[in-house]
């Protein structure tokens, strides 16, 4: 992308995660001669690509189940979409009329209490790197958009929503009442959203007596099972190259996530900047090219999806304390300088794609 690029639109977003498809995180050759017992569907959900996987289910049963799954993934879209007409934003509406001496007091969905109960547990662990409070300085840096211009916001507006400190933590629930005291709260469930999904749907297709299944969402993938016996097998995408960095096994229950800069970013006056923005500066990250972690177990997806997140901000120096305190053994961390660096957990799994390079490996 160039500096004088006006955006990108949806189409080429399209195009782009369908290259990021063909090339990381997702089934592509390694599903290939699987016949018959293979269904596979796709689609355009959480403004990326979408793929879903059955093996070993009759055709009408993985067409069936599959089906419901997406129809799920894009009910799940408009209830959290960020800035689209929704229930997120009738929310931030009323969020944003909050005052010490008046506090908001927002309607929520009943689905929506337990996201916002465990997405203010992990922002805790993660000392609030991951913070779903911050949707104002997102919209700020122009993010909030299917497209977006390259452009640097007010400095002075970055400092006055970085002092206000929105965490969840502004936030109480009673009943289904979202209760708000600080107006500079703007949720944003773009960074929990998509492992969160990964999860329902992995309870959704194991109710359905589905035993092995891949779930990809834009490169958050949750693995049941295996492909007849043989484990999973996804890419990790190279951050600088088409193709992939490395590729591992992943098993039942387990779920990969990653954070890049290379998905959504702009690049003004040869500087890259990310839409994954620092809570503590107001400023895109820019110590990471990317970040990619592996949970297992009862929120798998979840996991994957938002400890990524605090491992990329941080940085070199903060990400091994953060994926302790997160609870996440398999971390893959490349610098902004693209030097690697990986927890001996993830170094065993990791079968690179051409000769190996050098990785500083950490317990």
């Amino acid at each position: 992308m160039r500096g004088e690029e006006k955006g990108v639109g949806i189409a080429e977003w399209v195009a782009r995660f369908s290259l990021l498809t063909a090339y990381s995180l997702l089934l592509t050759v390694l599903l290939a001669g699987c016949g018959e017992q293979l269904h596979r569907q796709q689609s355009y959900v959480f403004g990326t690509l979408v793929d879903v996987t059955v093996y070993g289910e009759p055709e009408d049963k993985a067409r069936q189940v599959t089906d419901q799954v997406l129809r799920d993934f894009d009910e799940m879209h408009h209830t959290l979409h960020a800035w689209e007409p929704g229930t997120l934003e009738r929310v931030n509406g009323i969020l944003a009329l909050a005052t010490p001496q008046a506090p908001a007091r927002a309607a929520l969905p009943p689905g929506l209490v337990p996201i916002l109960q465990d997405a203010t547990r992990l922002a805790e662990r993660g000392e609030n790197l991951f913070n779903p409070a911050i949707g104002n300085l997102v919209r700020l840096w122009g993010f909030h958009a299917d497209s977006f211009e390259p452009r640097l916001p007010d400095p002075q507006e970055i400092t006055r929503l970085v002092a206000a400190h929105p965490t969840l933590a502004d936030l109480s629930i009673e009943g289904i009442t979202l209760v708000g005291r600080n107006p500079a709260v703007r949720l944003d469930l773009g960074g929990y959203a998509k492992g969160y999904a990964l999860d329902l749907a992995a309870a959704y297709l194991k109710s359905q007596g589905v035993d092995n299944a891949l779930i990809n969402i834009g490169g958050n993938i949750l693995a049941l099972g295996s492909k007849g016996g043989t484990p999973w097998r996804v890419g990790i995408q190279h951050p600088r190259q088409a193709g992939a960095l490395a590729s591992l096994e992943l098993h039942d229950g387990e779920a990969i996530g990653t954070s890049g800069d290379y998905q959504r970013f702009f690049e003004l006056n040869g500087k890259r900047y990310c839409h994954l923005i620092d809570p503590r500066t107001g400023w895109p990250a820019d110590q990471a090219q990317a970040v990619t972690v592996i949970a297992r177990g009862k929120g798998a997806g979840t996991l994957s999806d938002v400890a990524s997140k605090p491992l990329f901000i941080g940085g070199p120096g903060e990400w091994p304390r953060l994926a302790k305190k997160l609870g996440v053994a398999e971390v893959l961390f490349v610098a902004a300088d693209g030097r690697l660096a990986a927890t001996r957990a993830m170094a065993s799994r990791l079968a690179w794609d051409g000769p190996a390079p050098a990785v500083q490996v950490t317990e």
